[in-house]
């Protein structure tokens, strides 16, 4: 009888580790899925929102190109395909970051609810807003090789033909950046590239599950609808926060080289003084229609997608 329950309890192990590691990994593959889902449906945006923010660097004078100005001229001119241009590296990046971000955040508020539990209380928007920007951070910094190929990628097609580096994927993106400009030149940017995560993980996760909770506290909406709602305010909060800092990133990650071989911009303050001085504050908010109209429809449809997938994956 003994021995029967030792095989027993022998076989039953394997299964709960099995269990256990599932339960784990489950907000990152949820995560990433999600992420995938909506980048595919946002990418044509987020190239029109990368034009737009390089647009005007060639001179003081240069004229300033609206988002729909950029899509006409991508269209009229038959490249349709411009608009998924860089694709595989935003898969990439989703695969990377996105995992890694929203993985990070449930599990980081899952530890912060459990924490407040037992100290008798809810958990606040204070404790969202800390694991969102922990999240964040943590998880574009593992990601910003991709988000500079990204970039390199969706802003090559701007460019005239004898300056193209015509990169055949995302692996040829990150090996010819890394051997032009060494490993460093995989984290260009990488300060703008956390701080812009950190403002928009803050504005979008944060807020997202602090919105979901309080509409659950006050309103007897159906749960889609009130993942609708609460994601479509996360979208507007992160664009509104994160813009600036997404404007210095895509600045720094182009890193456009002048005559004489030296960089345009020689850090984040020389970027910001730059731009300041030659296109005005309000430069730091252009692009925003473009940038907004990723920010909130990718937000809305990932945070949706992931409530889906999760109610899906709950039995398991």
């Amino acid at each position: 009888m003994v021995n029967s329950n030792n095989a027993q309890t022998s076989l039953w192990a394997p299964r709960q580790h099995a269990r256990s590691l599932m339960i784990t990994l489950r907000p990152f593959l949820i995560g990433g899925a999600s992420g995938l889902v909506a980048t595919t449906v946002i990418h044509p945006i987020d190239v029109i929102k990368v034009r737009v923010q390089l647009d005007g660097q060639s001179s003081k004078t240069s004229s300033r190109s609206s988002p729909f100005a950029v899509a006409r001229e991508i269209v009229v001119k038959g490249r349709f395909l411009d608009l998924y241009q860089g694709i595989s590296a935003g898969y990439l990046r989703q695969i990377v970051y996105g995992t890694a971000r929203m993985g990070l955040f449930y599990t980081f508020e899952d530890k912060l609810k459990k924490r407040a539990k037992l100290q008798g209380r809810e958990i606040s928007f204070i404790d969202r807003g800390i694991a969102g920007l922990c999240a964040g951070g943590l998880g574009s910094f593992i990601g910003t090789p991709t988000e500079v190929a990204l970039i390199r990628m969706q802003s090559d097609g701007a460019k005239p033909l004898p300056e193209r580096a015509n990169y055949r994927s995302v692996i040829d993106a990150l090996k010819t950046i890394a051997r032009k400009e060494g490993i460093r030149g995989l984290w260009s940017g990488a300060t703008p590239t956390v701080v812009r995560a950190c403002s928009t993980n803050f504005g979008q996760l944060a807020s997202f599950s602090e919105s979901k909770h309080q509409l659950s506290k006050h309103t007897n909406m159906p749960e889609f609808s009130k993942s609708l709602v609460a994601s479509a305010i996360s979208g507007t909060v992160a664009a509104t926060l994160s813009l600036p800092f997404d404007f210095v990133k895509t600045r720094m990650q182009w890193r456009s080289r002048q005559q004489g071989g030296g960089v345009r911009y020689n850090g984040v303050l020389d970027c910001i003084i730059k731009v300041l001085h030659t296109e005005g504050p309000t430069a730091f908010y252009r692009g925003f229609t473009p940038y907004y109209l990723r920010i909130a429809p990718h937000a809305i449809i990932m945070l949706t997608v992931s409530d889906l997938i999760t109610k899906i994956c709950l039995p398991w």
